[in-house]
């Protein structure tokens, strides 16, 4: 297999090499690691790494992967690190039109007819960055002589990835874990690792989010080793029935093996254990390549809530034929259930109200790249201000955040990495080239994005809702990814916004009605005339300046309209980068425009309910007086 960098430019190829999505799940070598949270089978290659920054393809040194290119000239990056905050390229914010607007014409290849492929548009673009990345490494001894795997948790936009001078793989979709398979190439000691990021390539048409556009690796970088038996995947299914108080347990696994092993000796112990660490449920399975435990009957259930999150964890461990512990998997679960009746969203047999807000991964100190500390310090904030829902606008965050979100009760909207407006928002509703719309050319590439959100964080009972986007319009791309969704999973519902700018397809996308920034009057409007669905506010107040202003009006509506289910504040934290003040020195906050960056949207990053240096703003006396009416 041979890299080709013309797979920048062809929406048909997004994933090359790439291992399936699966579940989220951590792996340790045994108990007692699982105990202490530290596992032998997995290895960081976060820190130092060689690096090369090139302004566009052509002038980037495209044979930097083999092992003995001279890289004496290169330079130092951190990862996880952004590259416009390292001090290469240029901080470029922009909110609805893509960036290279008024410099360039550029259209989404097949947008304009099957003929019109776009070759070339990112692969010889005269600016399209390229961090060209080295790290050298040993392997520790707990991945010595297993299979051994590679996981970026988040890298902008495209990457290609060699191992030892051989070609691994390709990936898009810069907000979900990307894994390759390194074993064919590993060594124990001397390995070289080469990855190279482009900024652009045909997936920027679908991340045209209201964000600072960064590029690089910027969020961990882990190896993993998978033993003789392995966990690859497992989705377990928590039932609570509709009495609240019993429910039923089910669990499906994919497991695999080295070569010729005996899978027909070799064992699957479960063990269940309740909030207080009491067993509720032990059994032992005989180990397949696919295996599924069907639903067992469990009394005296303690549901997960907002309230209550109430957690029970389910521990696996697989056996070889001699009673050897080979691998330890846990996965926190939780008991809970959210359905429509009557055109009204009940949890667990009580209606919902979604005190919630939009929050993008923000540090002023790293852009997107944030640390547990940051996620952390968000959930106290919540949870001191009344706010139990967050929609992870318009991306899926990293891992950590929907494990703080199902310890804390905080329930989520998980959106799908997906959002397009620039394509069809061109200042009015103007389709013409909107992708991914209804092209056949685009849509596995949209649906691959929502497969990978399901099947990542499919187990975390924090989340209520699957998105399929924001602001992309509305096609047959995207009913197919709310097809994927609902014949996936029965047990939540599917929210998207932009079927109300296109209602032919009301009726096969989403399953609430979803507006941004309607006014009281609108969805009073929508709800005395015949409503078809339940209505939430995934977007409103916008809290820019001095904003935030006559809140009451949207939370007396929760009184007066039970289809009326609340919503999320646009949005939670400003988005400015710490910079240096040319005049005084000092250090100051910076948002769009500052960085002499053009087109821009100037401060409107700046609209959140805390300040990017984590502050909260005077507006979060309102949120918490007027959230805490209807905890």
């Amino acid at each position: 297999m041979q890299p080709d960098i013309k797979w920048l430019d062809d929406p048909q190829t997004f994933r090359v090499g790439q291992l399936p999505a699966h579940s989220d799940h951590k792996i340790y070598a045994d108990v007692k690691e699982m105990e202490q949270q530290k596992s032998s089978l997995c290895q960081s290659l976060n820190g130092t790494w060689q690096f090369a920054y090139s302004v566009n393809p052509q002038s980037r040194p495209a044979d930097f992967y083999r092992v003995d290119y001279p890289a004496k000239k290169f330079g130092e990056i951190q990862v996880p690190c952004h590259i416009e905050m390292a001090g290469y390229d240029r901080i470029h914010y922009i909110n609805t039109m893509y960036p290279w607007e008024g410099k360039v014409y550029r259209r989404p290849a097949y947008a304009l007819g099957k003929d019109r492929t776009e070759k070339g548009s990112f692969s010889e673009a005269e600016y399209n960055p390229v961090g060209s990345y080295r790290k050298a490494f040993d392997l520790e001894d707990g991945l010595r002589g297993k299979r051994v795997c590679i996981c970026f948790e988040g890298a902008e936009q495209a990457i290609y990835v060699w191992l030892n001078g051989q070609f691994v793989g390709y990936a898009e979709d810069s907000f979900t874990p990307s894994e390759f398979d390194l074993t064919p190439y590993i060594k124990e000691k001397d390995n070289l690792l080469a990855v190279e990021v482009y900024k652009n390539s045909t997936a920027v048409y679908l991340e045209d989010q209201d964000f600072f556009r960064f590029s690089g690796i910027y969020r961990d970088v882990t190896l993993y080793a998978k033993p003789k038996l392995h966990i690859e995947d497992m989705w377990v299914k928590p039932v609570l029935s509709a009495d609240n108080q019993t429910g039923t347990m089910a669990l499906q696994m994919k497991i695999s093996s080295e070569t010729d092993y005996p899978l027909e000796k070799a064992t699957a112990e479960y063990v269940m254990f309740d909030g207080e660490g009491i067993e509720c449920m032990k059994g032992v399975l005989p180990i397949k390549p696919e295996m599924e435990l069907p639903p067992q009957i469990l009394t005296k259930v303690i549901p997960w809530s907002n309230r209550n999150p109430y957690l029970y964890k389910l521990v696996v461990t697989l056996h070889d034929e001699q009673g050897n512990v080979l691998e330890t998997a846990p996965c926190a679960v939780g008991f809970r259930r959210i359905e429509i009746r009557d055109k009204v969203i009940f949890y667990n047999d009580r209606r919902l109200v979604i005190n919630g807000v939009n929050r993008h991964e923000w540090s002023a100190e790293g852009g997107r790249c944030i640390t547990m500390q940051d996620m952390e310090w968000d959930i106290e904030c919540f949870k001191r201000n009344n706010i139990n829902a967050v929609r992870t606008c318009h991306y899926p965050d990293q891992i950590a955040w929907y494990d703080l979100c199902d310890r804390n009760g905080i329930y989520v909207m998980s959106e799908t990495n997906l959002e397009s407006h620039g394509s069809w928002q061109k200042d009015t509703i103007e389709p013409s080239w909107n992708v991914p719309g209804s092209l056949p050319e685009w849509k596995e590439a949209v649906v691959d994005r929502a497969r990978s959100n399901f099947e990542a964080f499919k187990n975390h009972p924090s989340i209520l809702f699957w998105s399929l986007g924001n602001e992309s319009y509305v096609g047959d791309d995207i009913e197919a990814m709310q097809q994927f969704f609902k014949e996936k999973d029965d047990s939540r519902l599917v929210h998207y916004e932009g079927v109300v700018h296109n209602r032919e397809y009301e009726d096969t996308v989403s399953e609430v009605e979803s507006r941004m920034y309607a006014t009281p009057d609108d969805i009073v409007e929508y709800l005395e005339n015949e409503p078809k669905k339940p209505f939430i506010l995934c977007e409103y107040m916008h809290d820019m300046g001095n904003s935030l202003g006559g809140m009451k009006s949207y939370i007396d509506l929760l009184d007066r309209f039970e289809m009326y289910q609340g919503g999320f504040i646009w949005d939670y934290i400003d988005q400015a980068v710490y910079a240096q003040d040319r005049v005084t020195g000092n250090k100051m906050l910076c948002y769009g425009g500052d960085f002499d960056d053009r087109s821009s949207n100037y401060e409107f990053s700046g609209n959140g309910i805390v300040f990017a240096d984590r502050t909260e703003k005077p507006a979060m006396q309102e949120v918490k007086y007027y959230y805490g009416l209807h905890e």
